[in-house]
């Protein structure tokens, strides 16, 4: 990446890992997730290695560990070669994991549903229960 600190690149992955856009990512035990990454801006290619944070987003989690690839496919076949050593050590969980993505630092508000009971509604990010449709067809 374009003379960028480590710190800056990895704020750069991690970003793009909390928005949803990472190419692939597995969960492993100990709460660590291992995601490939491909940089739209270099067209390179990442292997992001962390652990959960439990900062929301103030540090990087710690042992957070990435390796630079010059391409996509590159980093891939390594990707797919440290997902194939993490299964055979038992340290796979889920292979296509979407767990606590976004969560830190993904700057949305958190919308609540609106609790029906409550003598409060003023709350903006509170919203209204979605509500079902009731299928109508002939009554047989």
């Amino acid at each position: 990446m374009r003379d960028l600190s480590e710190e800056q690149i990895l704020d750069r992955l991690l970003t793009i890992e909390n928005s949803g856009d990472a190419e692939r990512r597995a969960e492993l035990t100990g709460e660590r997730f291992l995601t490939l990454i491909h940089d739209p801006e270099t067209d390179r290619g990442f292997i992001l290695r962390h652990g959960l944070d439990d900062t929301e987003g103030a540090e990087v989690p710690e042992g957070t560990e990435f390796f630079e690839y010059p391409d996509l496919d590159e980093a891939e076949r390594v990707y797919n070669d440290m997902l194939a050593e993490a299964r055979q050590a038992g340290e796979l969980i889920e292979e296509d994991s979407n767990e606590d993505v976004g969560d830190a630092g993904s700057g949305g508000p958190d919308l609540r549903l609106r609790d029906r009971y409550s003598a409060v509604d003023e709350d903006p990010e509170v919203v209204d229960e979605p509500t079902e449709e009731k299928e109508t067809g002939p009554l047989s």
